[in-house]
């Protein structure tokens, strides 16, 4: 049997919601889910309004109960729900009391493993105590640091004879593996929710978990370590500094010339106003792909220039920041090697041999240790820190999907202030 293709609707506006559950139904989806998101902020009512406008496909109702079982569920049930969940983490009282009341109501009940310690155990458990089927979750803040459930969904598969279903950042590239790995239900939400166009997502996922053949898309995915050039090469600084809750911008450092684009991890130097002797040095000790990043204080004369721009660009290096000054700015554009600055002048310093390299330094107020990756483009420069980059990375795709949503509703006829429901979500002062 091919694997039920549930659509995760975690939207905080139903208006929004009902608009993506139309288009999936159109592409395909055979079961809908209103996600915890959506019934935090709408209630139980999102559940009623999905199955009065879609009766024919089943609701899952995400409502991640902890506590008070039997009430949850009984609720679940009459708003119109089909399936509700219970979290993995819960008593055993708990999960049993949503068990006894499903089987009251006609409510199906899955076990949602997220963040349980010993997924397996537990779910053999939660097959013992009656429940109908078992959720291999991955966390979307573990999503953004690259972890995916299909090694869990495995192991999970072969050790219950129930439905498995499985979520965490599934597209149309590893559907194909969530089937193989044993899904019974593969639960899509991105990759169909931030989708400009729904229907061709689900499409695409349902072909791709039907037929086993990944189909490729260049959204939706997350990545590690050095597979975070590709997620950058996609997203904006603005998209980043989102990411960073609005941080990590430079003030004052501009682009030589434009368009630009450039990421890469930093290569720091300290040096005294004019002597550009250890900016060159740093050239020598960067890596390709390495981004020279430049302290010497915010004044000039100029420490970088063609010669250094030239060298940079044969060693294979992504780009150079300087907090000071540049020159050769016509030289540099046509090398078009990514650099950015705060000044721009004529007249170099010397090459005296004061300063430092690979040592933490602060450039446009913004401390920046050796290792820090660095992102650049027309907007300037942002600093994503060594330990967070892949997550951050990651969060800032999270932003360009979402964008491209809600970019679709606006050409569509709506308002940013529409879209967005701006005069809900203000703060309530």
């Amino acid at each position: 049997m091919t694997p039920i293709i549930q659509i995760a609707l975690d939207f905080v506006d139903l208006p929004r919601a009902l608009v993506v559950a139309a288009e999936a139904v159109q592409g395909g989806a055979d079961w809908l889910e209103a996600g915890t998101p959506l019934i935090k902020s709408e209630g139980l009512e999102a559940v009623r309004e999905l199955k009065r406008r879609f009766p024919d496909h089943p609701i899952v109702a995400d409502l991640k109960t902890m506590d008070a079982g039997r009430y949850e569920m009984e609720a679940a049930a009459k708003a119109g729900a089909a399936v509700a969940g219970v979290l993995g983490t819960a008593s055993d009282s708990t999960i049993v009391e949503c068990i006894e009341a499903g089987s009251n109501y006609g409510l199906r009940i899955i076990v949602d493993m997220i963040e349980v310690a010993d997924p397996v155990r537990r779910a053999r458990e939660a097959e013992k105590m009656g429940a109908h089927y078992i959720g291999i979750h991955t966390a979307i803040d573990r999503q953004m640091r690259g972890e995916t459930p299909f090694e869990i969904l495995r192991r999970v598969r072969e050790a219950v004879s129930i439905p498995v279903a499985v979520a965490g950042g599934i597209n149309s590239e590893t559907a194909a593996e969530a089937a193989r790995s044993g899904a019974g239900i593969i639960i899509i939400g991105g990759a169909v929710t931030k989708a400009a166009d729904a229907v061709v997502a689900v499409r695409q996922i349902r072909q791709a978990a039907d037929t086993g053949q990944a189909i490729g898309t260049t959204l939706y995915k997350r990545a590690a370590g050095e597979d975070i050039r590709d997620i950058l090469a996609q997203v904006s600084t603005a998209n980043i500094s989102d990411a960073l809750h609005r941080g990590g911008a430079v003030a004052g450092l501009r682009p030589v010339f434009t368009p630009v684009k450039m990421a890469g991890p930093a290569v720091t130097v300290r040096t005294y106003p004019g002597d550009w002797a250890k900016p060159v040095e740093a050239i020598d000790r960067a890596a390709p792909g390495d981004i020279i990043v430049i302290d010497a204080g915010g004044v000039g004369p100029a420490v970088w220039g063609e010669l250094a721009t030239e060298s940079a660009r044969e060693r294979g290096l992504a780009g150079a920041v300087i907090f000071g000054a540049a020159r050769d700015t016509p030289e540099i554009r046509r090398l078009e090697f990514p650099v950015f600055a705060s000044l721009v002048m004529p007249a170099a310093g010397e090459p005296k041999g004061f300063g430092e390299i690979d040592v933490p330094v602060t450039i446009g107020g913004v401390k920046l240790n050796p290792g820090d990756w660095i992102a650049g483009d027309e907007d300037g420069i942002v600093v994503l820190p060594r330990a967070r980059a892949a997550e951050t990375a990651n969060r800032a795709m999270d932003v360009l999907e979402r964008e491209n949503r809600l970019r679709r509703e606006i050409q569509e006829g709506s308002t940013l202030s529409k879209a967005a429901h701006l005069l809900k979500w203000e703060k309530t002062r």
